[in-house]
């Protein structure tokens, strides 16, 4: 089974705001409406597969706003971090592809090791944050997926542009097995560097500090 990478970008204070907060704005309202919507709609998908985690997308998503993530049962990590998805894409930029890939945790905690083994600094290794978990402003300790899937990850946004430059500097010396992935990985980040650096400097009301990654 593949399974796909995309990521997008916010603030993420915009998505923990949601979480436990019992008192939300008219627009957060509005926007919860819209997630409400689209977790009736993905547990319809679910219930057509026949695929039963034991807690509906929509109650899991109640728990969340209500500061809660502690309903029992082996799938219950997947219910809660598709709800937690839902809370990030109503507050981000639309997302972006970043690869498919038939055993994602194997090839990036390889990728990990060949780019630590060239001097990459252990906090811009690509596994760490495509499965970091949600970041720790997000008030909640989740129960992990079932078979690790969904996964939520995170880097600030200040780390994409070094990142992107540690890579760019050992891809000479790079196993050329990990080339390909590793291109698009730098050029995707080196996008979303430029776009906020750019964006910061002239807007005064963006905020976005964070890459959220989703890997389903």
């Amino acid at each position: 089974m593949s399974h796909n990478i995309s990521f997008s970008t916010a603030d993420k204070h915009d998505v923990a705001a949601f979480i436990g907060n019992r008192d939300l704005t008219s627009e957060q309202q509005r926007l919860l409406r819209l997630m409400q919507e689209r977790a009736w709609a993905q547990q319809d998908d679910l219930d057509r597969q026949g695929v039963d985690w034991g807690l509906p997308i929509p109650v899991a998503l109640d728990h969340l706003i209500a500061g809660r993530a502690d309903a029992e049962g082996r799938c219950a990590g997947n219910a809660y971090r598709t709800a937690l998805q839902l809370v990030i894409d109503h507050n981000a930029s639309d997302p972006d592809h970043l690869g498919t890939f038939s055993k994602p945790a194997t090839f990036f905690s390889l990728l990990d090791e060949e780019l630590q083994r060239l001097g990459v600094p252990a906090e811009l290794l690509p596994y760490g944050f495509l499965y970091a978990g949600p970041p720790p402003e997000i008030p909640l300790s989740l129960p992990c997926s079932l078979d690790g899937y969904p996964e939520i990850g995170y880097l600030p946004l200040e780390k994409a542009g070094p990142a992107a430059d540690a890579y760019t500097a050992v891809l000479d010396r790079l196993d050329p097995d990990f080339a390909y992935d590793l291109k698009v990985l730098i050029e995707k980040l080196r996008f979303e560097d430029e776009n906020w650096r750019e964006a910061s400097a002239r807007l005064d009301w963006y905020t976005q500090d964070t890459i959220f990654f989703s890997l389903t």
